[in-house]
């Protein structure tokens, strides 16, 4: 006997969960591509993407995935032979550094580690150091889905302009567009690249690039590159099918649109991060009542570091992969891995788990997952603190 049969839920930090309108918006036939409503909707996505990317530039769609998106990042401003500085806190910040290196980048790698953030000294050092400004481009993510640790983005920018060093900042928010206040523009991003599948509540398969003018003129220095990662063309279409250098992905499309309606027109942003914010605590407040006793703890121990969307947690090896295990056999919820925190196979590997807490997610999901994880950790026996639905319920009720 299983009590898992009933509605899956996912608590992974991403795909995150589709709403059922989204869905719903996919289930249609197959529209017309060249002239009519597909092609009318298509031009009102645009303004609802710039608002929530805190944008007044422009914007190109891709059909990729996150890796996808950074090869198109780097395509259009960066040629063979430049350097990037690459600052990572996890292992999607080292994942676009090695994007960068298969393409013929010279990469500086300044890795923080598992468990802190940017040291902007170790910054501000690495491009005094670079007088002739060889470095073109600095990059990193806004939150590492991996650690969990959410990088102060605006004091990057303001180290890199004290220092007056001319390199493009280039942010990866894959995992925290639509969740947390990002602000491109105000935050003096040049580049800045997102995915349909967390924030934005659409199934996997869109990307976005939002670029300023002094990244369109970077990309306009480099003379000719692939004609599909070219972002050009893209970001001012004079014809429909430019928007996508050939057929839209029109499904996906329509799941946009009413992902966009859900947050931007009728939540509001400031209401979705809020909603994050709110939830997030509630999180933490239960994984600290649980690491009372027993080795549970969560990797980011600052909550000012904290990312909104996801929570990467340690615990005693091979009890985070027994914890998972039980809880999808026998409570229909799904944790996320511990990706990145240790050697894929090895014994430590079994000591992390994450939970997901982006995009379409309420209260009674949080707290849901919540009081399985609590079943999960009695029912194996695990060490740990009491009180944890308690303290997260209390998070919920004080908002």
């Amino acid at each position: 006997m299983s009590l898992a049969n009933g509605r899956h839920y996912l608590a992974i930090p991403g795909p995150s969960v589709m709403p059922d309108r989204v869905l719903q918006a996919m289930h249609q036939p197959a529209p017309n591509i060249y002239t009519g409503a597909l092609v009318e909707m298509v031009a009102t996505l645009i303004p609802d993407l710039k608002a929530i990317a805190g944008t007044r530039h422009r914007a190109a769609i891709y059909i990729a995935n996150g890796h996808g998106i950074w090869e198109a990042a780097i395509a259009n401003t960066l040629k063979r032979g430049d350097k990037a500085l690459v600052l990572a806190t996890g292992r999607f910040g080292i994942g676009w550094g090695e994007m960068a290196t298969a393409m013929g980048i010279e990469t500086q790698v300044l890795d923080f580690g598992l468990h802190s953030t940017l040291d902007l000294t170790q910054v501000a050092a690495a491009l005094w150091a670079d007088t002739a400004h060889e470095i073109k481009a600095v990059t990193t993510v806004h939150v590492d889905t991996s650690t969990s640790f959410r990088n102060d983005i605006k004091a990057l920018r303001e180290t890199i302009d004290a220092v007056g060093h001319p390199a493009l900042l280039m942010v990866d928010c894959i995992a925290s567009l639509g969740c947390e206040e990002f602000q491109m523009d105000a935050w003096g991003v040049d580049v800045m690249i997102a995915a349909s599948q967390k924030g934005l509540m659409t199934p996997p398969g869109i990307g976005f690039v939002f670029y300023n003018d002094k990244a369109e003129k970077t990309r306009a220095a480099l003379g000719q590159i692939s004609k599909y990662w070219d972002w050009t063309v893209r970001g001012n279409p004079q014809e429909f099918y430019e928007y996508f250098c050939g057929t839209a992905p029109t499904h996906h499309l329509f799941a946009l649109r009413e992902a966009l309606n859900m947050l931007v027109h009728e939540e509001g942003l400031d209401s979705a991060y809020r909603r994050h914010e709110i939830l997030a605590n509630a999180v933490w407040a239960a994984l600290d009542a649980w690491g009372q006793e027993g080795s549970i703890r969560m990797n980011v121990t600052d909550p000012a570091l904290r990312s909104h969307t996801v929570t990467s947690v340690k615990i005693d090896a091979p009890l985070g992969t027994a914890l998972r295990d039980y809880l999808t056999k026998n409570l229909g919820v799904t944790l996320g891995i511990g990706l990145g925190m240790a050697p894929g196979g090895s014994p430590e590997w079994h000591g992390y788990f994450r939970i997901g807490h982006m995009g379409h997610v309420n209260a009674h999901m949080v707290l849901g997952t919540l009081a399985c994880i609590d079943a999960g950790l009695k029912a194996l026996k695990i060490p740990h603190g009491n009180g944890a639905l308690e303290a997260a319920t209390r998070v919920i009720s004080e908002a």
